[in-house]
């Protein structure tokens, strides 16, 4: 969630330039700052996490493009953006994980252990 003050300066000082599929609203400064460049900021929706903004805003947001990719743009081996999902219940979990039942798959007889001689 925002802070007022951050909303604060959003309604003084910034244009929006667009939104993402996650709710994410994209602002720039109407002005020009340091390096002679525009501000940039998102606005979350929800908690703020930086992982839930997709590549093509995240370019845009650090001056690597001066407007956000489209779809257009995209290839068809892209894959859709997926935020960090660690600590949710759709985190990756893999087999032997205590958070699976705790049970490693037996030793195969590959691995030989080191001994000092």
């Amino acid at each position: 969630m925002a802070t007022l003050g951050t909303l604060i300066k959003t309604w003084i000082t910034g244009i929006k330039v667009g939104e993402d599929n996650f709710g994410n609203r994209y602002y720039r400064s109407k002005g020009r700052s340091g390096y002679n460049r525009e501000r940039r900021w998102v606005v979350y929706k929800g908690s703020s996490e930086p992982s839930k903004v997709p590549p093509e805003w995240h370019a845009w947001l650090h001056h690597i493009t001066d407007t956000p990719l489209t779809d257009k743009n995209r290839h068809s081996w892209q894959k859709e953006h997926v935020p960090n999902l660690s600590g949710t219940r759709a985190a990756y979990v893999p087999p032997g994980s205590t958070l699976r039942g705790g049970h490693r798959p037996r030793n195969t007889g590959d691995y030989e252990s080191w001994t000092p001689k």
